[in-house]
C-alpha cells in the first residue's frame, strides 16, 4: 500500500521521537531528585532554625500593662508645642444653636490646653470662625469675613502673627477651597475634630496649614464639659446628639455632620446638674434631629426590642430602629434634675412626636409648652421631592393632635420657598397651610441648592431667584399676620416670664421670654414678692416674674410685671394675678 521510501522515512521519525522521549524522562528524574533533597534540607532548616521569639526584642525590664486612658501622643510634637501658654483665642460663631454649643466645646478643649480667651479680635493671637453651610448666604458672610482677617494678618508684626481657623460645617464642606483659595486660613477643623485643635494650632506655628475634617461614627464629646461663653445669661444649651439620618433632599447636614449618634444619658444629666448648680434657669437640649435621641451606650439599652414609635402618618427612608433609651426617657429624667429649671429642645422632626413625649410635655410644668414643627412646604408633591416622608394631611393631623393633647401649646415652624419644581399651586398650598396652622413664630428661607445633597444630583434648581424672593415675601406677610393674631389673644393674660437682661432697644426696660418662647418687654422696676404684696425688690436677670400682657406686635409682647414668682408656684400666682387683672 505504502511505498518503500515512505516506510523508511516513517520508521526514522519514530526512532527520533523515542530517543527524545528517553532524554526528557531522564531530565525529569534528575529534577525530582534535586527537589526532594532541597525540600528535605528546607524542612530541616525550618525545624532547627529561629522561632518567632528570636525576632522579638528581649524585654529589658518588667512588662508594663497598657493603660487605655493614656492620651495618644504625636511623635513630632511635644507637650510644650501643643500648650497654648499666653496665646489668646477669639471665637466668632455663625448659624444655629448647635454652633453655639460647638463653640463652647472647642473653647473647653483649648482652655484645657492653656489658651486664654480674647475679648476682641484685635487682642487675639488665634481667630476661630465656627461656621454654617446650610445656605449660600451664610457661607458668603464667612468668605467676606475671611478677607477682613487677611487684611488683619498683613498688619501684624512677625513677632506677633495672627492665625485664622475655620471650624464647623463649612470647614468640612469646602476644605479644599478654604486651604487652596483663601490663603488667610491656617487651619480647618470639622465638627468632629475639635479635640484635635491644640495639635492643629501647634502645626500652624511652623508656617504650615493644618486640617482635620474626618467625620466620626461615635464622637459626641460626652466627656468634654463645655465652657459657657455667655456667663451672664440665665439660659444654656446642652448638646444631646449629633448628625442626622433623615437625608432630606435639600439638606447638607448629613454630609457635614455625619450620621446620628446620641450622647450617653449619664453625661447629659451630669452637665444639666452642673448648670443647675451654676444658677441656670433654662436649658435647651440640642440636636439636628433632637427627638430621635437613642442612647445605646449601655447593654440594657441595647437589648430593648421595641422599635421607635413615629407620629401617625409619618415615615422614614431607613428601617425603624430598635433598642436604646428614647427621647421621652431622657426628657423625663432631665426635667427631674431641677423643678425650677425650664426645659426646651430644638430642632425636632415632626415624625418623632409619639404620645409619650406629648403627654410628658403636658404633665411637667418645667417642660415648656412650645414645639417646633418644621413643615418646609404645604404641598404633598414638594414634600415628596424633599424626601420628608409625609403628606400635607398627615402634618395637619399631627398639629391638631398636638393641640388636643397640649391645648396651650405654642407652635413654630420652618419653611423653604422655591424648592426644585415648586409651582404657583404648590406655593399657594404652603400659604394656606401657614394660615390654617397660624404659628407663633416661623423661620422662612428661599431655597439655596447645596452640593452633595440628593436634590443637587436628582433635581434642577429651576425656580428663578426673583420668583423665590416674591414667594418668600408673600409667606412672610402671611406668617406675620398669623403671629400678630396669636399675640393679640394674649393681651390681658398673665404670663410667666424668665428675665434674660436689659432690653437692647431701651436701657430702662428688661427683656425676657414666656413659656411659648415669645420675647416679652417689661419696665425695669421694683415689684412685690407676691401679687398685692407691699414689700418690693428689684428685678434681676434670671428672675421669674408674673407679667400682665398689655400690648403686642407680631414678634414681641409688652407687659407690666406684677410680682416675683417661682416656676412651680406660678399657676396659683397666675390665678391670683388674673383675678386682679379681671377686676381692674
Amino acid at each position: 500500500m505504502y511505498s518503500t521510501c515512505f516506510r523508511t522515512n516513517l520508521l526514522a521519525s519514530l526512532r527520533q521521537c523515542r530517543s527524545k522521549l528517553k532524554i526528557l524522562q531522564g531530565h525529569l528524574r534528575t529534577s525530582c531528585d534535586v527537589s526532594d533533597k532541597t525540600s528535605t534540607n528546607s524542612s530541616s532548616k525550618l525545624k532547627n532554625g529561629p522561632s518567632l521569639q528570636d525576632f522579638l526584642k528581649s524585654p529589658t525590664g518588667e512588662l508594663r500593662p497598657v493603660k487605655f486612658d493614656e492620651q495618644d501622643t504625636v511623635p513630632y510634637l511635644n507637650q510644650d508645642d501643643v500648650w497654648g501658654g499666653s496665646r489668646k483665642v477669639y471665637f466668632e460663631t455663625y448659624g444655629c444653636q448647635m454652633n453655639v454649643s460647638d463653640t463652647e466645646i472647642a473653647w473647653a478643649v483649648l482652655k484645657d490646653s492653656g489658651y486664654q480667651r480674647a475679648e476682641s479680635v484685635h487682642d487675639a493671637d488665634v481667630v476661630l470662625a465656627v461656621t454654617c453651610a446650610i445656605r449660600e448666604n451664610a457661607e458668603q458672610k464667612i468668605w467676606t469675613r475671611l478677607q477682613q482677617f487677611r487684611a488683619m494678618k498683613s498688619r501684624r508684626t512677625r513677632d506677633r502673627p495672627l492665625k485664622v481657623g475655620v471650624l464647623g460645617c463649612m470647614a468640612e464642606r469646602l476644605k479644599k477651597d478654604l486651604l487652596e483659595k483663601e490663603k488667610s486660613v491656617d487651619l480647618i477643623a470639622g465638627p468632629d475634630a475639635y479635640r484635635d485643635l491644640p495639635r492643629l494650632l501647634a502645626v500652624t506655628q511652623s508656617g504650615q496649614q493644618a486640617a482635620n475634617v474626618m467625620l466620626s461614627l461615635d464622637e459626641t464629646y460626652a466627656d468634654v464639659m463645655p465652657v459657657r461663653m455667655n456667663t451672664g445669661s440665665p439660659t444654656a444649651f446642652v448638646s444631646i446628639m449629633r448628625g442626622c439620618d433623615n437625608m432630606c433632599s435639600y439638606c447638607i447636614v448629613p454630609f457635614t455632620r455625619g450620621r446620628e449618634r446620641s450622647r450617653p444619658i449619664h453625661s447629659i444629666l451630669e452637665e444639666v446638674r452642673a448648670l443647675s448648680g451654676q444658677g441656670i434657669k433654662e436649658v435647651t437640649l440640642l440636636g439636628q434631629n433632637v427627638n430621635s435621641y437613642r442612647d445605646m451606650s449601655e447593654q440594657t439599652h441595647q437589648l430593648a426590642d421595641s422599635p421607635t414609635n413615629l407620629s401617625a402618618g409619618f415615615g422614614t427612608i431607613y428601617r425603624k430602629k430598635k433598642g436604646g433609651l428614647r427621647f421621652s426617657a431622657l426628657l423625663d429624667r432631665v426635667s427631674q434634675v431641677d423643678a425650677e429649671m425650664r426645659i426646651r429642645f430644638v430642632s425636632p422632626h415632626p415624625k418623632d412626636f409619639p404620645d409619650e413625649v406629648l403627654q410628658l410635655i403636658r404633665d411637667r410644668p418645667n417642660i415648656c409648652s412650645q414645639l417646633h414643627l418644621p413643615a418646609q412646604s404645604g404641598s404633598t408633591q414638594v414634600l415628596q421631592r424633599m424626601r420628608r416622608n409625609h403628606t400635607r394631611e398627615a402634618y395637619l393631623e399631627l398639629v391638631q393632635h398636638v393641640r388636643d393633647v397640649i391645648p396651650d401649646v405654642a407652635l413654630s415652624s420652618d419653611f423653604i420657598v422655591g424648592f426644585c419644581g415648586e409651582t404657583e399651586d404648590d406655593h399657594n398650598q404652603t400659604l394656606s397651610l401657614a394660615r390654617q396652622v397660624r404659628y407663633d413664630y416661623a423661620y422662612l428661607f428661599a431655597y439655596s441648592m447645596r452640593k452633595k445633597t440628593h436634590a443637587y444630583h436628582k433635581h434642577a434648581d429651576d425656580v428663578p431667584a426673583d420668583v423665590k424672593q416674591r414667594r418668600l415675601a408673600e409667606l412672610i406677610d402671611v406668617c406675620r399676620q398669623g403671629m400678630a393674631e396669636a399675640n393679640a389673644e394674649k393681651v390681658g393674660q398673665v404670663h410667666l416670664v424668665l428675665v434674660e437682661g436689659v432690653s437692647k432697644k431701651s436701657p430702662s426696660d428688661l427683656a425676657g421670654r414666656n413659656d411659648g418662647n415669645t420675647k416679652v418687654i417689661i419696665p425695669n422696676m421694683d415689684i412685690p414678692g407676691e401679687v398685692g404684696g407691699q414689700k418690693c425688690s428689684p428685678i434681676k436677670t434670671g428672675d421669674y416674674v408674673a407679667v400682665k400682657i398689655t400690648s403686642y406686635t407680631s414678634q414681641v409682647l409688652k407687659g407690666i410685671p406684677l410680682a416675683h414668682t417661682k416656676l412651680q408656684g406660678f399657676p396659683n400666682l397666675a390665678e391670683q394675678g388674673q383675678r386682679v387683672v379681671n377686676s381692674a
